[in-house]
């Protein structure tokens, strides 16, 4: 299949999906994809016996694309910073030392919380996986997807500050979770002994100090270009390169793509930088290219989630250790939420049952999966891939159906 075959057939698979969630489903866009992504895939599973080519186009689709490297060293880029872009910076900057706390230390904890309960959950049916691999594990799944959820919170009329911090964190823990896993990994392929405190100190600093700065510097860079001109096309084609070329240059110089992104949306989406560096038309038309980018964007990565399932190893016993797993992920996340809530109380105002609020509401989403893609082979990767799948789609369609109506009903029952 030809590159611009493979792309046409995607973004048919997109427009058809799309359609159907629109017409009968009526689920919210990236949630309805994923469903009915997941019901085109059973679909050609159980009719494969009569209608065998239909399972065979759908496997030779999926497999013809690199989940990990579409993701990871693409469209990531590209939500990252069309998210922070459009996040309310003066929002954030007063809820930062709880984004900030969530971020790092929750991420953190939560790694090893999932760790260690995956050691013993797997060691209850039999299975003998190394802490170190558990780790990797609690790496991958501890960082949290703003982008299904973002819509639906904005439906809930869940409050400003509730709603910050979980954008907030999810943006910013996307890169944090991926350098703790990115440490993990290299630990794992040198081995323990190998490595030394000092060089993860270093490694850890590197990937997110560096990365930060550069997104710094590439939304300085671009908003002195884009002040000095008033042309709303190349205007947008600034901005287009600083993800393309900034990303790109994170990764030659090992800093956090991720991370960068996000600080150069956040830069450049000030509101105070926005006025001195776009007229009234230019902001519209970044905004609407942005917007659309992030649309197309999340379809093609939440219908490929979908579509995922097929590639999965037929092994029953690691869907129900999958499905034994989505509790110890949620109480994972709720315990590593606890800790910085706590130490910040005094200091910061929470709304009532933030906790349980933050703990629904934030979704696992396909970083996770591309992350489980990247494990080695040294690593019981078939089990942990289909594990993480299996907490992906129940964060994704049951969180994701159910946290407006659990926002709205915990917010009633507060008085909020």
């Amino acid at each position: 299949m030809s590159v611009f075959s493979l792309v046409a057939t995607v973004f048919g698979l997109c427009a058809l999906f799309g359609y159907l969630n629109v017409r009968f489903l009526k689920f919210p866009l990236t949630i309805g994809l994923m469903v009915v992504a997941i019901l085109f895939s059973l679909l050609s599973l159980g009719v494969s016996s009569v209608f065998p080519g239909f399972l065979e186009f759908e496997k030779d689709l999926v497999n013809s694309i690199d989940f990990r490297v579409l993701l990871m060293e693409g469209m990531l880029s590209f939500l990252l910073f069309a998210g922070a872009l459009h996040t309310d910076f003066n929002s954030l900057r007063k809820q930062f030392a709880a984004i900030l706390s969530f971020a790092t230390l929750g991420v953190v904890v939560s790694t090893f919380l999932v760790a260690t309960g995956m050691y013993y959950l797997l060691m209850a049916f039999g299975m003998q996986v190394d802490y170190l691999s558990c780790l990797l594990f609690g790496a991958l799944i501890s960082p949290t997807d703003p982008i299904a959820v973002l819509g639906i919170l904005k439906q809930a009329k869940a409050p400003k500050k509730l709603e910050i911090k979980i954008v907030g964190e999810s943006l910013f823990n996307d890169g944090v979770g991926v350098v703790v896993f990115l440490t993990l990994l290299q630990i794992a392929e040198l081995g323990i002994g190998q490595v030394t405190a000092g060089e993860i100190a270093f490694l850890f600093a590197e990937e997110v100090g560096g990365g930060i700065i550069l997104g710094i510097g590439l939304g300085y860079l671009a908003y002195e270009m884009m002040r000095r001109i008033d042309n709303y096309e190349v205007e947008v084609m600034i901005t287009l390169a600083v993800v393309m070329v900034g990303y790109s240059v994170a990764s030659y110089l090992h800093f956090s793509g991720p991370l960068a992104m996000v600080a150069a949306g956040l830069f450049l989406g000030h509101d105070r930088l926005r006025d001195r560096s776009m007229s009234d038309e230019t902001e519209i038309y970044v905004d609407k290219f942005w917007e659309m980018i992030d649309v197309l964007c999340n379809a093609v990565l939440f219908v490929l989630m979908g579509l995922v399932i097929i590639t999965l190893p037929n092994e029953t016993i690691y869907w129900v250790i999958g499905l034994v797993s989505i509790p110890l992920a949620l109480l994972a996340r709720s315990a590593a939420l606890f800790i910085p809530i706590e130490l910040l109380r005094k200091r910061l105002e929470f709304v009532p049952n933030t906790n349980a609020m933050m703990t629904w509401g934030g979704l696992r989403g396909g970083i996770s999966i591309a992350l489980a893609l990247s494990l080695p082979t040294s690593v019981p990767r078939e089990l942990f891939l289909t594990i993480t799948y299996v907490i992906v789609t129940f964060s994704i369609v049951v969180q994701g159906l159910t946290v407006g109506p659990f926002i709205k009903r915990v917010l009633k029952g507060e008085g909020v």
